[in-house]
């Protein structure tokens, strides 16, 4: 398949082709709301099996829904990249049965290396910020055919 010239179809492609192997965000209920050059929305209901002692949604569990945010945003121009770190602050709970909807928004990109925040929303309520760090590995996503 050739390589989409139009953006935000490339974007979709690239999602795609991730989201098939991404048996960890499959798992955790998630879903691909959309995605854009350096953007994305992921979606993921807090199920009984995803929260703490306290009844709220692991931290953990929060931060693979940023991160997976976060994936999709920064590997949106074709070129495959990875998480070099990131920082989550939280700020309410996310409660059981709360759907919790993650959107990433590309801050900079310069040459490998890129900044993304991600805000976690329960509703209107925000539940999560998160501040990724990427690093492009220089290869494609999309095989060319």
């Amino acid at each position: 398949m050739p390589r989409p010239a139009d953006p935000t179809l490339l974007a979709r492609a690239c999602a795609e082709a991730l989201w098939a192997g991404d048996a960890a965000s499959q798992a955790l209920g998630m879903s691909l709301e959309s995605v854009g050059p350096g953007t994305s929305r992921v979606r993921m209901t807090v199920r009984d099996d995803m929260v703490n002692g306290y009844g709220h949604c692991h931290g953990g569990i929060l931060s693979a829904l940023a991160d997976t945010a976060f994936a999709f945003a920064c590997n949106s121009r074709d070129v495959v990249t990875v998480a070099a770190g990131f920082d989550i602050t939280f700020l309410s709970p996310g409660l059981l049965g709360a759907l919790l909807v993650a959107e990433a928004q590309e801050v900079a990109l310069r040459g490998r290396s890129g900044l993304y925040d991600v805000t976690v929303r329960d509703g209107d309520t925000v539940v999560a910020e998160f501040r990724g760090r990427s690093r492009a590995l220089g290869r494609p996503i999309l095989e060319e055919s």
